[in-house]
């Protein structure tokens, strides 16, 4: 899998742009600020329907337009596919795919795969859970595009209790009077369905991981400490037991729902009181430990940085085995099935990463990316590119993207 072509409207710095890339390695070269990550940004929206460096769409606009448009060709085997998204100011957007409108936008998700490996990522170790939650599911709505909707539905649902459980609590205070609580359990029921799948799929997903962390860290370290990575859920102080942890016992997704309604049974006068949901895998994390200690707060700068990058490592080589697989419904204990898209292996795009490493980090991570069908990295000089890593280069200067033969 390559991306062939770039175009863009509109998009960040962009009035417009058309860049051509090839299989193998791309640089985009060019001093700070210039617009190279924000051609990345806009190749990992195409995958992803998000940006690494905003939560929201609108600051992906050019500032005074109403809309952007990111358009790609994607390569996969010996077929291509032309992805249009439209990002639109204050209105729903719009996808095309081979000029044929959808009918939702998420249907371009799972065309293309990109894994992202970026300066922000260093919070993934010394960050708040929520980006390494929002890591899990990023690379699982990449393995399997249905999980969309489930990550979203769950948020809605979410945000439904929380309301009720806000003003509830907030009658209670005010008026001293018992909370009509009559339609909670209804929430208490969707929340726990959506929350056990989404938990079952991340306990899976970082089974998968866990012994592609820990050699991408060794390579990139040169051994020095063992990498470890585990599934925290809420669950497990809910309900004062280890429960949802991996590498443990692998719970169904029904063992799941039943334990999640027993939580949020547990933890009901506690939420009342604080008008907040204290139960599901939106309190969950991803426990990473290095050397037999937590990363976070005892791993060094260096050490945080190639825990950081074994993580996308750990990504890439997941979804470029072939086995990533997807989910299916059918059985609880079988969430994965085997992946038959061809060409699977996902675009690797590097941003400003190899000016962050140190000389020897940055000899290895060339000589692990090397060989991947396309590699996209962006630096400010071109001798922060390693030698290795040759190719096609594209020099970046005041909005304008000039090849260099």
């Amino acid at each position: 899998m390559y991306v062939s072509h770039l175009s863009l409207h509109d998009f960040r710095s962009y009035a417009e742009v058309d860049l051509e890339l090839e299989p193998g390695v791309n640089a985009l070269v060019g001093p700070n600020g210039q617009g190279k990550t924000n051609l990345v940004e806009a190749i990992g929206y195409v995958a992803t329907l998000g940006s690494h460096r905003v939560a929201t769409d609108a600051a992906l606009i050019r500032a005074g337009q109403e809309r952007a448009l990111v358009r790609s060709r994607v390569v996969r085997g010996d077929r291509a596919s032309t992805i249009e998204i439209e990002i639109n100011q204050g209105r729903a957007n719009r996808a095309r795919i081979n000029r044929a409108v959808t009918t939702k936008v998420r249907d371009v998700v799972g065309i293309l795969r990109t894994v992202l490996f970026a300066p922000e990522d260093l919070v993934l170790v010394k960050g708040d859970p929520d980006a390494r939650r929002r890591f899990l599911d990023d690379l699982t709505v990449l393995v399997t595009p249905r999980m969309s909707s489930v990550l979203s539905d769950y948020d809605r649902v979410l945000r439904q209790r929380s309301a009720l459980l806000k003003s509830a609590g907030f009658a209670r205070r005010t008026r001293g009077a018992a909370p009509d609580l009559s339609t909670l359990d209804v929430w208490d029921a969707r929340l726990a369905e959506l929350g056990a799948e989404i938990i079952a799929v991340r306990h899976r997903l970082v089974q998968a991981l866990a012994p592609h962390v820990q050699e991408a860290y060794e390579q990139v370290s040169a051994g020095q400490g063992e990498a470890v990575v585990t599934y925290r859920s809420s669950l497990a102080v809910a309900l004062e037991k280890d429960v949802a942890l991996v590498p443990a016992a692998q719970p169904s997704r029904a063992e799941l729902e039943t334990q999640m309604l027993e939580a949020l049974a547990r933890v009901r006068p506690k939420e009342l009181e604080r008008g907040v949901c204290l139960v599901g895998p939106h309190r969950d994390d991803v426990t990473l430990v290095l050397g037999g200690l937590p990363a976070k707060g005892y791993a060094s700068h260096g050490e945080s940085w190639s825990f950081a990058l074994a993580l996308r490592l750990a990504a890439y080589r997941f979804l470029a085995s072939g086995t990533s697989g997807g989910l299916t419904t059918v059985e609880d204990d079988d969430l994965w099935v085997a992946d038959s898209r061809e060409d699977g292996e996902p675009v690797l795009i590097l941003d400003d990463v190899f000016a962050e490493l140190d000389v020897r980090r940055r000899e290895r991570l060339a000589e692990l990316v090397g060989g991947a069908r396309q590699v996209i990295i962006t630096a400010a000089v071109p001798d922060d590119v390693p030698a290795s890593l040759s190719g096609t280069r594209h020099d970046v200067l005041q909005g304008r993207v000039s090849r260099v033969v």
